[in-house]
């Protein structure tokens, strides 16, 4: 498991307004940092016209690298850790550019710009 891998994930259970269910995630914890079997990930979403110019919502049109069946929106805000136990299968592989796009998301996220 590496970062940008598309993997799909048990996010179950959950409170409040945590995205639920077994869902694509995107690793992006560092690859060198791994010593706990756990992963930070972004989860997706379906995506909708509202989540549009929404800094922390980027959308991901499917390819045949990622491996999504239909667009996506990645929830920065929904970003956490989770064990590796969590893991289900690999999708796919997020490409660089969208994975710039999903660093910068992250930074606003965690007021970090």
């Amino acid at each position: 498991m590496h970062t940008k891998d598309i993997y799909l994930v048990d996010l179950n259970p959950t409170k409040g307004a945590e995205t639920k269910k077994a869902r694509p995630c995107i690793i992006v914890s560092n690859d060198d940092i791994g010593i706990l079997p756990l992963k930070v990930i972004v989860p997706l979403i379906g995506h909708k016209d509202l989540h549009n110019n929404k800094s922390w919502l980027i959308p991901i049109e499917p390819t045949s690298k990622n491996g999504l069946a239909k667009i996506s929106t990645a929830d920065a805000l929904n970003m956490r850790s989770v064990s590796d136990t969590r893991i289900i299968k690999k999708i796919g592989v997020l490409d660089d550019e969208v994975y710039a796009k999903l660093a910068e998301a992250m930074k606003i996220v965690l007021n970090m710009v």
